[in-house]
Protein backbone atom coordinates (compact mmCIF):
# COMPACT_ATOMS: atom_id res chain seq x y z
CA UNK A 1 0.00 0.00 0.00
CA UNK A 2 2.64 2.30 1.00
CA UNK A 3 4.84 1.63 -2.01
CA UNK A 4 1.69 2.49 -4.19
CA UNK A 5 0.93 5.90 -2.58
CA UNK A 6 4.47 6.65 -3.36
CA UNK A 7 4.54 5.95 -6.87
CA UNK A 8 1.38 8.10 -6.99
CA UNK A 9 3.17 10.93 -5.47
CA UNK A 10 5.78 10.71 -8.06
CA UNK A 11 3.40 10.78 -10.69
CA UNK A 12 1.78 13.63 -9.13
CA UNK A 13 5.35 15.64 -9.43
CA UNK A 14 5.96 13.99 -12.61
CA UNK A 15 2.09 15.60 -13.54
CA UNK A 16 2.84 18.99 -11.54
CA UNK A 17 6.48 19.28 -13.64
CA UNK A 18 4.99 18.85 -17.08
CA UNK A 19 1.83 21.09 -16.43
CA UNK A 20 4.24 24.12 -15.36
CA UNK A 21 5.94 23.75 -18.67
CA UNK A 22 2.95 23.27 -20.65
CA UNK A 23 1.51 26.47 -18.55
CA UNK A 24 4.34 28.57 -18.76
CA UNK A 25 4.49 27.83 -22.37
CA UNK A 26 1.02 29.26 -23.26
CA UNK A 27 0.82 32.33 -21.20
CA UNK A 28 4.44 33.61 -23.00
CA UNK A 29 3.25 32.57 -26.14
CA UNK A 30 0.98 35.43 -27.20
CA UNK A 31 3.69 38.55 -28.43
CA UNK A 32 4.46 41.60 -25.75
CA UNK A 33 4.56 41.33 -22.19
CA UNK A 34 2.17 42.99 -19.21
CA UNK A 35 6.09 45.43 -19.35
CA UNK A 36 5.57 46.45 -22.50
CA UNK A 37 1.72 47.47 -22.41
CA UNK A 38 2.86 49.49 -19.31
CA UNK A 39 5.27 51.48 -21.11
CA UNK A 40 2.87 52.15 -24.33
CA UNK A 41 0.12 53.37 -22.31
CA UNK A 42 2.78 55.55 -20.25
CA UNK A 43 3.97 56.77 -23.43
CA UNK A 44 0.27 57.16 -24.93
CA UNK A 45 -1.01 59.72 -21.67
CA UNK A 46 2.49 61.78 -22.75
CA UNK A 47 4.49 60.27 -19.75
CA UNK A 48 8.20 60.85 -20.53
CA UNK A 49 10.04 57.21 -20.19
CA UNK A 50 13.32 57.38 -21.79
CA UNK A 51 14.92 54.62 -23.84
CA UNK A 52 17.52 54.20 -20.87
CA UNK A 53 14.20 53.65 -18.28
CA UNK A 54 12.79 50.99 -20.76
CA UNK A 55 16.18 48.78 -21.00
CA UNK A 56 16.32 48.99 -16.93
CA UNK A 57 13.00 48.01 -16.62
CA UNK A 58 13.24 44.92 -18.71
CA UNK A 59 17.09 43.95 -17.36
CA UNK A 60 14.88 44.08 -13.53
CA UNK A 61 12.30 42.07 -14.59
CA UNK A 62 13.96 39.86 -16.96
CA UNK A 63 11.66 40.42 -20.06
CA UNK A 64 14.23 39.71 -22.45
CA UNK A 65 15.75 37.01 -20.75
CA UNK A 66 15.14 34.15 -23.27
CA UNK A 67 11.98 31.46 -22.67
CA UNK A 68 13.81 28.61 -20.66
CA UNK A 69 15.64 31.50 -19.00
CA UNK A 70 12.35 32.97 -17.13
CA UNK A 71 10.99 29.17 -16.94
CA UNK A 72 14.21 28.55 -14.80
CA UNK A 73 13.84 31.62 -12.74
CA UNK A 74 10.03 30.87 -12.22
CA UNK A 75 10.19 27.48 -10.96
CA UNK A 76 12.94 27.28 -8.81
CA UNK A 77 11.74 29.95 -7.12
CA UNK A 78 8.58 28.05 -5.97
CA UNK A 79 10.95 26.12 -3.50
CA UNK A 80 11.08 29.27 -1.43
CA UNK A 81 7.84 30.87 -2.13
CA UNK A 82 8.76 33.17 -4.70
CA UNK A 83 6.67 32.77 -7.71
CA UNK A 84 7.96 36.09 -9.60
CA UNK A 85 6.29 39.72 -9.77
CA UNK A 86 3.25 40.85 -11.26
CA UNK A 87 4.17 43.54 -13.55
CA UNK A 88 0.35 44.95 -13.51
CA UNK A 89 -0.21 45.34 -9.55
CA UNK A 90 3.49 46.35 -9.20
CA UNK A 91 4.14 43.96 -6.07
CA UNK A 92 5.08 39.86 -5.77
CA UNK A 93 3.03 37.39 -7.19
CA UNK A 94 2.98 35.68 -4.04
CA UNK A 95 1.12 38.43 -2.00
CA UNK A 96 -1.30 38.89 -4.47
CA UNK A 97 -2.54 35.69 -4.07
CA UNK A 98 -2.14 34.18 -0.93
CA UNK A 99 -4.58 37.70 -0.19
CA UNK A 100 -6.94 36.04 -2.22
CA UNK A 101 -6.84 32.38 -1.96
CA UNK A 102 -7.95 32.36 1.74
CA UNK A 103 -11.62 33.88 0.38
CA UNK A 104 -11.09 31.44 -2.74
CA UNK A 105 -10.45 28.15 -0.44
CA UNK A 106 -13.47 29.24 2.17
CA UNK A 107 -16.12 29.58 -0.89
CA UNK A 108 -14.93 26.70 -2.63
CA UNK A 109 -15.22 24.18 0.61
CA UNK A 110 -18.51 25.87 1.59
CA UNK A 111 -19.86 25.17 -1.46
CA UNK A 112 -18.49 21.86 -1.33
CA UNK A 113 -20.27 20.78 1.31
CA UNK A 114 -23.55 22.44 0.74
CA UNK A 115 -23.69 20.72 -2.90
CA UNK A 116 -22.55 17.20 -1.39
CA UNK A 117 -24.75 17.77 2.21
CA UNK A 118 -27.81 18.32 0.15
CA UNK A 119 -27.36 16.32 -3.23
CA UNK A 120 -27.13 12.87 -1.62
CA UNK A 121 -30.34 13.28 0.29
CA UNK A 122 -32.14 14.69 -1.91
CA UNK A 123 -31.04 12.13 -4.77
CA UNK A 124 -32.20 9.33 -2.24
CA UNK A 125 -35.55 10.51 -1.55
CA UNK A 126 -35.84 11.25 -5.34
CA UNK A 127 -35.05 7.58 -6.21
CA UNK A 128 -36.84 6.20 -3.65
CA UNK A 129 -40.01 7.85 -4.30
CA UNK A 130 -39.84 7.53 -8.34
CA UNK A 131 -42.96 9.27 -10.19
CA UNK A 132 -44.47 11.17 -7.14
CA UNK A 133 -44.96 15.18 -6.80
CA UNK A 134 -41.91 16.02 -4.81
CA UNK A 135 -39.46 13.74 -7.27
CA UNK A 136 -40.97 15.56 -10.38
CA UNK A 137 -40.32 18.90 -8.24
CA UNK A 138 -36.96 18.08 -7.34
CA UNK A 139 -36.27 16.54 -11.00
CA UNK A 140 -37.63 20.03 -12.74
CA UNK A 141 -35.23 22.21 -9.95
CA UNK A 142 -32.50 19.98 -11.19
CA UNK A 143 -32.82 20.47 -14.82
CA UNK A 144 -32.94 24.52 -13.84
CA UNK A 145 -29.83 24.20 -11.26
CA UNK A 146 -27.90 22.78 -14.23
CA UNK A 147 -29.46 24.65 -17.62
CA UNK A 148 -29.23 28.61 -15.77
CA UNK A 149 -25.74 30.54 -16.06
CA UNK A 150 -24.07 31.12 -12.97
CA UNK A 151 -23.76 35.01 -13.82
CA UNK A 152 -27.63 35.08 -14.48
CA UNK A 153 -28.32 33.13 -11.00
CA UNK A 154 -25.91 35.59 -9.20
CA UNK A 155 -27.67 38.81 -10.86
CA UNK A 156 -31.56 37.00 -9.45
CA UNK A 157 -30.04 36.14 -6.24
CA UNK A 158 -28.65 39.85 -5.72
CA UNK A 159 -31.97 41.39 -6.49
CA UNK A 160 -34.15 39.13 -4.74
CA UNK A 161 -31.67 39.80 -1.66
CA UNK A 162 -31.88 43.45 -2.12
CA UNK A 163 -35.30 44.13 -2.87
CA UNK A 164 -37.02 41.39 -0.49
CA UNK A 165 -34.25 40.73 2.36
CA UNK A 166 -32.60 44.48 2.13
CA UNK A 167 -29.69 42.96 2.41
CA UNK A 168 -26.54 44.73 1.86
CA UNK A 169 -25.34 42.21 -1.76
CA UNK A 170 -22.02 42.55 -3.20
CA UNK A 171 -18.18 42.66 -1.92
CA UNK A 172 -17.27 41.48 1.37
CA UNK A 173 -18.41 43.81 3.69
CA UNK A 174 -21.07 46.56 4.26
CA UNK A 175 -19.81 50.67 4.05
CA UNK A 176 -19.42 50.77 8.01
CA UNK A 177 -17.90 47.58 8.04
CA UNK A 178 -15.06 47.83 5.26
CA UNK A 179 -11.72 49.76 6.91
CA UNK A 180 -12.98 48.37 10.69
CA UNK A 181 -11.01 46.44 12.88
CA UNK A 182 -11.98 43.04 12.86
CA UNK A 183 -14.21 42.19 15.63
CA UNK A 184 -17.85 40.28 16.34
CA UNK A 185 -19.75 42.54 14.47
CA UNK A 186 -17.64 42.62 11.22
CA UNK A 187 -17.34 38.83 11.67
CA UNK A 188 -20.92 38.55 11.50
CA UNK A 189 -21.39 41.37 8.35
CA UNK A 190 -18.93 38.98 6.64
CA UNK A 191 -20.60 36.25 6.97
CA UNK A 192 -24.24 38.25 5.89
CA UNK A 193 -22.07 39.03 2.68
CA UNK A 194 -20.95 35.09 2.07
CA UNK A 195 -23.99 33.57 1.42
CA UNK A 196 -24.86 34.71 -1.51
CA UNK A 197 -21.94 33.65 -3.25
CA UNK A 198 -21.82 30.19 -1.70
CA UNK A 199 -25.34 29.40 -3.29
CA UNK A 200 -25.10 31.01 -6.00
CA UNK A 201 -21.48 28.76 -6.64
CA UNK A 202 -23.29 25.64 -5.16
CA UNK A 203 -26.70 25.56 -7.06
CA UNK A 204 -24.92 24.21 -10.09
CA UNK A 205 -23.04 21.46 -8.48
CA UNK A 206 -26.22 20.68 -6.23
CA UNK A 207 -27.99 20.19 -9.39
CA UNK A 208 -25.57 18.21 -11.77
CA UNK A 209 -24.78 15.89 -8.40
CA UNK A 210 -28.18 15.24 -7.40
CA UNK A 211 -28.91 13.61 -10.96
CA UNK A 212 -25.58 11.30 -10.64
CA UNK A 213 -26.83 10.35 -7.19
CA UNK A 214 -31.07 10.25 -8.64
CA UNK A 215 -29.74 7.69 -11.28
CA UNK A 216 -26.83 5.56 -9.20
CA UNK A 217 -28.95 4.60 -7.17
CA UNK A 218 -32.07 3.91 -9.17
CA UNK A 219 -29.86 1.38 -10.94
CA UNK A 220 -28.31 -0.30 -7.28
CA UNK A 221 -31.77 -0.88 -6.51
CA UNK A 222 -32.05 -3.30 -9.13
CA UNK A 223 -29.93 -5.39 -8.59
CA UNK A 224 -30.09 -8.95 -6.82
CA UNK A 225 -28.19 -8.25 -3.63
CA UNK A 226 -30.62 -5.54 -3.51
CA UNK A 227 -33.42 -7.81 -3.29
CA UNK A 228 -32.01 -10.48 -1.34
CA UNK A 229 -31.64 -8.13 1.62
CA UNK A 230 -35.09 -7.13 1.16
CA UNK A 231 -35.76 -11.14 1.11
CA UNK A 232 -34.04 -11.93 3.85
CA UNK A 233 -36.12 -9.26 6.43
CA UNK A 234 -33.40 -6.28 6.69
CA UNK A 235 -35.18 -2.93 7.67
CA UNK A 236 -35.85 -0.59 4.10
CA UNK A 237 -33.69 1.67 5.38
CA UNK A 238 -30.59 0.28 6.44
CA UNK A 239 -31.39 -1.51 2.62
CA UNK A 240 -30.65 1.71 1.10
CA UNK A 241 -28.44 3.40 3.13
CA UNK A 242 -26.10 0.43 4.07
CA UNK A 243 -25.88 -1.03 1.15
CA UNK A 244 -27.60 0.37 -1.98
CA UNK A 245 -26.37 4.23 -1.05
CA UNK A 246 -22.82 3.42 -0.19
CA UNK A 247 -22.27 1.51 -3.86
CA UNK A 248 -24.29 5.11 -5.58
CA UNK A 249 -21.26 6.85 -3.97
CA UNK A 250 -18.23 5.20 -6.25
CA UNK A 251 -19.27 8.26 -9.26
CA UNK A 252 -19.54 11.25 -6.90
CA UNK A 253 -16.34 9.98 -5.32
CA UNK A 254 -14.63 9.62 -8.51
CA UNK A 255 -16.10 13.51 -9.58
CA UNK A 256 -14.12 14.51 -6.24
CA UNK A 257 -11.39 14.70 -7.86
CA UNK A 258 -12.08 17.31 -10.41
CA UNK A 259 -14.32 19.27 -7.79
CA UNK A 260 -11.54 22.01 -6.07
CA UNK A 261 -10.15 23.36 -9.45
CA UNK A 262 -13.60 23.85 -11.30
CA UNK A 263 -15.15 25.51 -8.25
CA UNK A 264 -12.36 27.48 -7.65
CA UNK A 265 -12.14 28.67 -11.57
CA UNK A 266 -16.03 28.69 -11.87
CA UNK A 267 -16.24 30.98 -9.22
CA UNK A 268 -14.96 34.09 -11.22
CA UNK A 269 -17.73 34.91 -12.88
CA UNK A 270 -19.49 34.95 -9.71
CA UNK A 271 -17.06 37.14 -8.00
CA UNK A 272 -17.03 39.36 -10.42
CA UNK A 273 -20.48 39.88 -10.83
CA UNK A 274 -20.32 39.98 -6.95
CA UNK A 275 -17.05 42.25 -6.69
CA UNK A 276 -15.22 39.75 -4.71
CA UNK A 277 -11.50 39.55 -4.38
CA UNK A 278 -10.79 35.65 -5.28
CA UNK A 279 -8.68 33.99 -7.43
CA UNK A 280 -11.17 34.01 -10.37
CA UNK A 281 -10.86 37.44 -10.90
CA UNK A 282 -7.50 37.53 -11.10
CA UNK A 283 -6.65 35.10 -13.00
CA UNK A 284 -8.96 36.50 -15.64
CA UNK A 285 -7.41 39.65 -15.32
CA UNK A 286 -3.76 38.13 -15.37
CA UNK A 287 -4.44 36.81 -18.75
CA UNK A 288 -5.82 39.69 -20.32
CA UNK A 289 -2.88 42.06 -19.04
CA UNK A 290 -0.47 39.01 -20.27
CA UNK A 291 1.14 38.78 -16.75
CA UNK A 292 2.34 35.30 -17.03
CA UNK A 293 3.93 35.00 -13.79
CA UNK A 294 0.21 35.66 -11.97
CA UNK A 295 -1.89 33.50 -14.41
CA UNK A 296 1.20 30.67 -15.04
CA UNK A 297 1.12 30.34 -10.88
CA UNK A 298 -2.48 30.63 -10.44
CA UNK A 299 -2.72 27.66 -13.10
CA UNK A 300 -0.05 25.19 -11.85
CA UNK A 301 -1.63 25.78 -8.34
CA UNK A 302 -5.61 24.45 -10.28
CA UNK A 303 -3.49 21.68 -11.93
CA UNK A 304 -2.19 20.72 -8.39
CA UNK A 305 -5.80 21.28 -7.16
CA UNK A 306 -6.62 18.41 -9.57
CA UNK A 307 -3.89 16.31 -9.15
CA UNK A 308 -4.15 16.10 -5.14
CA UNK A 309 -7.70 16.02 -5.85
CA UNK A 310 -7.66 12.78 -7.88
CA UNK A 311 -5.59 11.21 -5.48
CA UNK A 312 -7.85 11.40 -2.57
CA UNK A 313 -10.84 10.74 -4.56
CA UNK A 314 -8.73 7.49 -4.88
CA UNK A 315 -8.43 6.93 -1.48
CA UNK A 316 -11.52 7.56 -0.65
CA UNK A 317 -12.75 5.21 -2.78
CA UNK A 318 -11.18 2.59 -0.91
CA UNK A 319 -12.96 3.70 2.08
CA UNK A 320 -16.58 3.43 0.38
CA UNK A 321 -15.38 0.25 -0.54
CA UNK A 322 -12.80 -2.49 0.56
CA UNK A 323 -12.85 -4.18 -2.70
CA UNK A 324 -10.97 -1.40 -4.62
CA UNK A 325 -7.03 -1.67 -3.58
CA UNK A 326 -4.30 -0.04 -5.21
CA UNK A 327 -2.43 -2.10 -7.82
CA UNK A 328 -4.97 -5.00 -6.92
Amino acid sequence: MLSVVARRGLYMLVTLAVVSVLSFAIIAAPPGSALSQKISQLQSQGGEVTEAQIVALKEQYGVDDSWFTQYGKWITGFWHGDFGFSFTLNEPVSSVIWSRLALSVLLSIGALLIAWGLSIPLGVYSATHRHTLPDSVITVIQFIGVAIPEFLFALVVMSLAAHYLGTDVGGLFSNDYADAPWGWGKFVDLLGHLWVPLIVIAAGSTAWLTRVMRANLLDVLNNQYVQTARAKGVAERQVIWKHAVRNSLHPLVMTFGTTFPVLISGEAIVSIVLNLPTIGPLLVNSLLNKDMYVAGTILLLLSALLVIGNFVADLLLTVVDPRIRFGE
